[in-house]
Parts: structure tokens; sequence; C-alpha cells
């Protein structure tokens, strides 16, 4: 199939209805629910560690659930498997909502993080196909900035149901966002069929087939993810070494996010204009030098530029692993292309975390944050040489048919 070269004014429109505010309503209502796992968890009778392990369950869940969304993807298409998706979170909010037992909500949890799977990879998949080449990378950067708007607004809306109808409200809220994304995705326009050509598209086969790719600059984007994750983990465990307080640590990741949210579409439009790596290394580049730097602040205003200047890395990077993912994926076998490739980023970015509990048990704290700074100064390397717009298209085959 090849792609058109221009979407009309019409096409942009129906795209923003149908996958921008959908996502966005999504979005909204599940992140309005996640900062009150613990607490559900806790009113429930877990101890800390169990909440600790509720909180991971919907990580988990989108990890495992990565090769069969692609599955799910390509044999429903992506506005069921979207709307179909969305209705099954919504019904797990609803088991949430009435868990009575920590393990009911657990395995509501772990389910989250199945369903998110099919989205994630269908929204992917749609905006590939959908939009031509030269302006995927913008459209790929919205929807990931998409995602930090719903995450931003979600919590605040959490919390003002919360504190006027309680604990359990929250999930309630979550049902009807969801439902209501579930009716706009049904807009979605319906994509042609690929012709496997009698290629074999069973995920296994496409994994062997494009092995190379998620080895290359897969392995690239997973460290890009584990760069990223590490922000979350280590500047609050950073505010706390140096003595600040709560309030001080939500500013100093409010200021982060403030910076993150402006950045995304420019962060698409000069992928599309000058290639991938002229934001995925300049990102790994500066993220690594501040995780370097962390180690030698000691107030508030030291952390708080070190926040901002992550802010700039992650934000202007918004969209890029899903751009390299489906700039590398084939036309035929793309939906189980891009579950393999959900999976080796969600790797890096659960191993973001680990690493650094695995290195703070050892060894200083400052470790953890040099150490993190070198793996992206590596990455950056890495996607230097494996991100090349040559070595991307000779993976791929929309750009030769755009």
């Amino acid at each position: 199939m090849s792609q058109p070269t221009n979407l009309t004014r019409q096409q942009w429109r129906r795209l923003g209805v149908a996958v921008y505010l959908p996502t966005t309503l999504s979005y909204i209502g599940i992140s309005a629910v996640v900062p009150l796992l613990a607490l559900t968890a806790h009113d429930l009778g877990a101890s800390t560690a169990e909440a600790a392990v509720i909180l991971a369950l919907m990580s988990v869940g989108g990890l495992v659930g990565a090769l069969p969304a692609g599955i799910v993807a390509a044999r429903f298409g992506e506005r069921k498997a979207l709307v179909g998706s969305l209705v099954v979170d919504a019904a797990l909010m609803v088991v949430a909502a009435l868990a009575t037992s920590v393990w009911v909500l657990g395995a509501a949890v772990f389910g989250l993080g199945l369903s998110g799977a099919v989205v994630l990879i269908a929204r992917q998949v749609f905006l590939t196909e959908f939009v031509p080449f030269r302006y995927r990378a913008r459209a790929l950067s919205t929807l990931g900035g998409v995602f930090r708007i719903g995450f931003l607004l979600g919590p605040l809306s959490g919390a003002a149901v919360v504190s006027s109808l309680g604990l359990r409200a929250a999930y309630w809220f979550a049902v009807v966002m969801i439902l209501l994304a579930a009716a706009v995705s049904a807009l979605l326009p319906d994509l042609p069929d690929r012709d496997a050509g009698g290629v074999s598209t069973s995920t296994l086969s496409v994994m062997s087939r494009h092995r190379r790719a998620l080895l290359t600059v897969g392995v690239g984007a997973a460290a890009l993810m584990l760069v990223r994750a590490s922000r979350d983990s280590l500047l609050p465990l950073w505010a706390a070494h140096i003595g600040l307080d709560a309030a001080q640590t939500s500013l100093l990741f409010a200021a982060s996010s403030a910076i993150d949210l402006t950045l995304f579409y420019l962060g698409g439009s000069i992928m599309d204009r000058w290639g991938r790596r002229a934001v995925a290394v300049p990102a790994m580049v500066i993220m690594g030098t501040v995780f370097g730097l962390i180690p030698l602040t000691s107030s508030m205003v030291g952390l708080t530029l070190a926040a901002i200047g992550l802010g700039l890395g992650n934000g202007i990077s918004s969209g890029v692993v899903m751009t390299l993912g489906s700039d590398a994926s084939p036309a035929v076998g793309r939906h189980q292309f891009l579950g393999a490739w959900r999976l080796t980023t969600g790797v890096g970015q659960a191993l973001g975390p680990l690493a650094i509990a695995a290195i703070t048990a050892v060894a200083p704290l400052a470790w953890a944050c040099l150490t993190v700074a070198a793996l992206g100064w590596a990455g950056g390397a890495w996607l230097w040489h494996h991100g090349s717009p040559q070595k991307l298209a000779a993976f791929g085959d929309d750009r030769a048919s755009s």
C-alpha cells in the first residue's frame, strides 16, 4: 500500500478527533487513578511492599501483553482493537472500584497493563499507516505529547473528584472518561488490509526476519527509555539526599514537566526535517550530561536547573521511540513487529529503576547518577550509528513507497 504524500485539512481534523481526543480522554481517566492505587491497596489491608507490587503490575502487564497486543491488533484491525480494549479498560476499572481484596485489585491493574498494550500498538499502527511519511514524526510526537497532557490533567481531575466524592469515585470517573474515549475511537477510519503475499506474519517469524532492526536501533531506543525512566527515580532520591521536602520535590517535577510539555511538536518537526538522529542523539546527550551533573548539586536551585534540563531532553524526544519503531517496521507484519518493539523498549524502561535500586544497594547514590549518565552518552553514540536515515530506510518499507 503506497502512502499518500499529503493530508487534507478535513483528514487532519478527523485525525485529531478520532486519535488525539480519545487518547487524551483515556489517559486523563487512567492517570486519575494511578496515583491512588497505593492508597486503595492500603485501604484493602496491603502492606507497603504489597502496595508497591500493585503499582508495578500495570507495567508488568504492559510488558507481558506487548507481543499478544500486536497479534490482537492485526487480527481485529485498529478500530476494533482500540474500541474493544478501551471497553475492557472500563470494565477493569469497575472491577477495581468494587474490589474488596488486594488480589482482585492487583488482577484488575495487571489487566489494565495488558489491554493498554493493545491500545498503544493499535494507535501507533494507525498513525504509521494513515499519516504520510514526511509528517510521521510530528504525528507520533503529538501522540506522545497527548500522553503527557493526559498524565498532567488526570491527577488534577482525580484530586478534585476524591476531595468531594471519596477515593473510589476516581475509579468511576475513569470509567466515564474511558467509555467516552471508546465512543470517539469508533470514528476511526478503517485501513486497507496488507497483502501478506505468502509471507508468514506469525510473531516469531516477523521477529526473526527483522531481528537486526530490533537488536540495533531497538536496543538504542531501549537505552533512551532507560535514561528517561531514571528521571522518576533519581530526582526524588537526590532531592531527599540533599534534604528537600515533599513539596519542594513536587515543584521540581512540575518544573521538569512544564518544559516537557512545551517541546513535543518542536521535536517532531525537527525529526521530519532533519532526521530522527537530530532529536534522539541530542536528547540522550542532554539527559546524560544532566545526570552526570546532578551529584554536583546541593540546593533547590541547582536541582531545579537539573530537572529543567531533564525536561528539555525528555520533551524534545517525545514520540521518537515510536517514530523509530514505525520507521523500522515492515509493511507486512507491522503489528507483530511493533509488539516486539514495544517489548524491547519496555524492557529498557523497566531496567532503569531496577538498575538504580541495584547500584544504590552497594554504592553511593552519585554512582547511580554517573552510571545513567554514561548510558545516556553511550546510547546517544549507538543511535547516531544505527539510526541514520539510510539504515532506517533499509529496515522499513514506507519511505520508499511514500
